[in-house]
């Protein structure tokens, strides 16, 4: 199948590691971006000469030899991406009614910090390491294991939510809380969420955690110069109006502008709901059409971006989530009226080892109908009623930190909004989803999309396969390149890279 031409729909993290997998080994890829800026959510904007991640904050397990440093190495984005260390004694501080604790780096460092906090649970704390580690070396493609087929992760650990799993380790409510305070890394819904998503990104960050120096954008650059030197091309500005097929299969596309580009194969890094929207064709039956329509997102968010006045903010090394009540899982279920009942604060590093922030991102929980009835405009052209909307939720976000860091609001220099509709616009997810399809244990084989459509020469990628986040997105894009190349092929060219 070399040398033939494969088309990829949207540049997101997803799309351009698939192309960069596939360029590599000789496809003649072309990648489609509907944006001026390619990244999907790796995107990055400045405003105030301060530049703004929109998607990608931190990442983790990228100490020689953990999993994200394999493939960052076989992506070719080792000497190009800069990382700065989060805090080992506390990457993460999870804080219930004003109470703190930290996850701290390391499994013995995570036991032994946390068990401060909860002397006489310690046992409880090491057997939820314990069983995290299991799970992830459960996986062979989250470990790189050669394999005979592509099943990433145990049936049990699809079947139990997150919050059965961790009442299974601990009585303690709230050490239960806790172990469950970093939630908005997937949005985590309860008797919904399986443990496998909890688990895999917990151990990730475990392992090690970095910000990335200078803004996120520079992996969708580095990516995408690799693929241009792999003859890969990317267009942007050309949004995809149709997938057009055949009797049998997809032939090519129509852009908005008229124009159409045929390939022999395709693969849309666009959500799901939104691929099939531009497929007019008999080849996707209207019960496949129905079951993927149904499926239900991951909430959205508002987010504040500050700019900090110079040298007023000392930098943290750190990221701090904020809950109002001490269940955490109520914050999926907040009071518009109360908001915010949760949010997420992260300084931004624009230098190795910064002394003072000059940046920094609020996120708050913020569901889709709270902006639906701006929902056919456009950025920029919204109204007054939306601006004022933004404002007022802003300076509930501002007061609501102030309270936990007295005194950060006056040293705002300035600060810029987002909303469910401005993630909508720019990541082409659903209803501005965080993080696509919610993954439901009481439906695991349903709300688990395949790489494969029912359009034989048409392939998925991105969030929805397999899972979201850095790592979960890049595997996701292994298991589309395997219908190429093969799985075992991919991960033996990963290890040869490495060795």
């Amino acid at each position: 199948m070399k040398n033939k031409s494969i088309m990829i729909l949207g540049s997101g993290l997803g799309g351009l590691v698939c192309a960069y997998i596939l360029s590599k080994n000789g496809y003649k890829v072309r990648v489609l971006e509907k944006n001026t800026q390619i990244g999907g959510c790796l995107q990055t904007f400045k405003r105030g000469n301060v530049k703004f991640d929109t998607g990608m904050h931190y990442i983790g397990s990228m100490e020689e030899g953990q999993i994200l440093h394999n493939f960052f190495k076989y992506l070719n984005l080792l000497d190009t991406v800069k990382l700065n260390r989060l805090d080992d004694s506390g990457y993460d501080v999870i804080s219930l009614k004003g109470e703190t604790f930290k996850f701290a780096s390391g499994y013995d460092n995570f036991v032994q910090t946390l068990a401060k906090s909860f002397p006489n649970n310690k046992s409880d704390i090491e057997n939820y390491i314990k069983r995290v580690r299991e799970i992830a070396d459960a996986s062979p493609l989250y470990n790189l294991r050669k394999i005979n087929n592509n099943i990433f992760i145990e049936a049990d650990y699809i079947k139990t939510s997150v919050n059965e799993f961790i009442a299974s380790i601990t009585n303690n409510t709230k050490l239960q809380n806790v172990l469950a305070g970093n939630l908005p890394l997937y949005a985590g819904v309860k008797d919904k969420t399986p443990t496998y998503i909890h688990a895999l990104i917990n151990n990730f960050y475990i392992q090690s955690a970095y910000r990335i120096v200078g803004g996120s954008d520079i992996i969708a650059e580095q990516l995408a110069n690799s693929i241009k030197s792999f003859g890969g091309e990317i267009l942007t500005n050309s949004e995809v109006d149709e997938i057009l097929c055949d009797n049998t299969k997809a032939t090519s596309v129509r852009l908005t502008n008229g124009e159409i580009l045929e390939a022999d194969y395709f693969i849309s890094n666009i959500h799901s709901q939104e691929t099939i929207k531009k497929l007019n064709t008999k080849l996707l039956r209207k019960a496949y059409r129905d079951r993927i329509n149904s499926l239900e997102n991951t909430i959205s968010n508002f987010t504040v971006y500050i700019k900090f006045k110079e040298n007023t903010t000392p930098y943290l090394n750190y990221n701090y989530y904020y809950y109002q009540d001490p269940d955490v899982w109520k914050a999926n279920f907040y009071n518009p009226k109360k908001f915010p009942q949760s949010y997420l604060f992260m300084h931004q590093c624009h230098e190795p080892n910064p002394k003072f922030a000059q940046s920094a991102e609020l996120i708050g929980y913020m569901r889709y109908d709270e902006v639906k009835q701006w929902e056919n405009t456009s950025v920029g052209k919204r109204g007054e009623d939306y601006k004022e909307f933004k404002e007022e939720k802003a300076r509930k976000l501002l007061n609501k930190l102030e309270e936990s860091f007295p005194g950060i609001n006056n040293n705002i220099e300035s600060y810029y909004t987002s909303s469910p509709l401005t993630y909508r616009d720019y990541t082409a997810t659903q209803n501005g989803s965080m993080y696509g399809i919610i993954r439901d244990k009481n439906f695991p084989t349903q709300t688990l999309i395949s790489q494969r459509t029912k359009v034989p020469n048409l392939f998925m990628t991105g969030q929805n396969i397999n899972s979201h986040g850095i790592l979960g997105v890049t595997i996701g894009a292994m298991i589309t390149c395997a219908e190429f190349l093969g799985m075992n092929e991919i991960i033996q060219e990963i290890y040869n890279s490495n060795h």
